[in-house]
């Protein structure tokens, strides 16, 4: 049996963002059935030396610090004509680490976790290539130029475009062209034009261990109204949109009938843009938290109110899984194979996001009966172990290695 090649743009350990959740765990997947090389970015030093219990196992790993600033990468973008995404992400270190791999182990496959990472590889392989999009980006920066105007317009529109045709090239050289939903891959189908067995869906699981506690209760929060609830990374740019848009629309409906109502904010690295709402509208602006299992039991409502989202939100699995009721945006629950009134309540518009909460505010055993059936469907559909079951037989492993991993 031979051995795998896993490039990806973040160290993928520990799983504490969507992306790192999401290669941390086809990692884990391939390491039971096969020897695994890992190539990858960190952020800073800090990130680099972090530790992981199974990274020992690892047949080889390179981490190389990123430390080119994007409006480093952006100018070289422009003279060199390719998109910014992928002149971020240019390493001579990583070229030179995967060149040495394939040419001294016996790589069978090469998986590629995040687009970005696709400028790796080699011309001249000739084993099997599995690309891992997650999401169309290219769709998410026209999406941005879109919703914009200017300069940054301009920018998304220019990285949009060159993605795009990026993107057709790699998913022609690749084996198989993998999209964490249905709705995402038929996108891609539609714009590349491969066939469907070459674009597949390979959906987001939960750890439903970890998910599964409820006796918890987050450090420093007084239980004096109901507390509605925004969960992720507070330096991406959809997630600043969605909770700004609904601490300035949504709240000043909700807090008209429930006054002692808040909006609490919980995840890593608040802008100054989010900051800033801290104390308006009843919004509480948290920051990182050492566990958001404690913080998701104690809401009353999950609120995931993107206006602009690709793929599947994690928060929404994670919400559902550990029984909350949720309301979502039509683009953020896109994905989830779950029923709008049954599992989940779908938001048309930050109005309808208002009346939603009031409803479930005003009606709390329709609140535990919507998150009780969400919690069902997520641990009947959504674990790890089912959403990846395929992925070995995609990376070409023979069946007697997926079987043994299997058992």
């Amino acid at each position: 049996m031979g051995e795998i090649l896993f490039l990806t743009h973040r160290v993928p350990w520990p799983p504490n963002r969507g992306d790192k959740i999401r290669s941390h765990h086809f990692l884990q997947r391939l390491m039971d059935c096969a020897p695994v090389h890992v190539a990858c970015f960190a952020e800073d030093e800090a990130e680099a030396q972090t530790g992981w219990a199974r990274k020992a196992e690892l047949a080889s790993c390179e981490i190389v610090l990123r430390t080119k600033a994007r409006w480093a990468g952006g100018i070289e973008a422009i003279f060199s004509g390719q998109p910014v995404s992928l002149t971020c992400f240019a390493s001579a270190a990583i070229r030179a680490y995967v060149a040495d791999v394939i040419a001294t182990r016996p790589i069978d496959c090469v998986f590629i976790f995040s687009g970005q990472m696709a400028q790796y590889i080699p011309a001249a392989f000739d084993g099997r290539v599995v690309m891992d999009f997650g999401d169309v980006d290219s769709a998410k920066f026209e999406s941005y130029a879109d919703d914009g105007s200017g300069p940054m317009a301009w920018i998304n529109r220019r990285e949009g475009r060159l993605l795009r045709t990026f993107e057709k090239d790699v998913a022609e050289r690749a084996d198989h062209s993998l999209f964490v939903s249905e709705a995402e891959a038929g996108l891609f189908r539609q714009r590349s034009g491969l066939a469907g067995d070459r674009v597949k869906a390979v959906g987001n699981g939960i750890d439903l261990e970890f998910y599964g506690a409820t006796d918890m209760q987050p450090e420093g929060l007084e239980q004096s109204g109901p507390m509605i609830l925004f969960t992720g990374q507070m330096d991406y740019q959809p997630n600043i949109q969605a909770v700004h848009s609904f601490s300035t629309q949504v709240m000043p409906t909700i807090l008209a009938r429930f006054p002692d109502a808040r909006f609490a904010i919980a995840g890593r690295a608040p802008t100054e843009k989010v900051r800033q709402l801290d104390g308006r509208n009843g919004t509480l602006v948290i920051g990182a938290v050492e566990d958001i299992r404690n913080w998701i039991v104690a809401a009353d409502v999950v609120v995931a109110p993107l206006r602009i989202a690709r793929g599947i939100q994690n928060k929404v699995l994670e919400a559902m899984a550990m029984g909350r009721p949720v309301v979502a945006s039509g683009c953020a629950a896109e994905g989830i194979d779950a029923i709008d009134g049954e599992h989940f309540l779908i938001a048309a518009s930050a109005d309808d996001e208002a009346r939603l909460v009031c409803q479930l505010l005003q009606n709390p055993e329709q609140a535990a009966k919507l998150g009780e059936r969400a919690k069902r469907l997520i641990h009947a559909q959504y674990s790890w172990e089912t959403q990846l079951a395929d992925l070995p037989a995609l990376c070409g492993l023979p069946v007697s290695a997926v079987a043994e991993a299997a058992a």
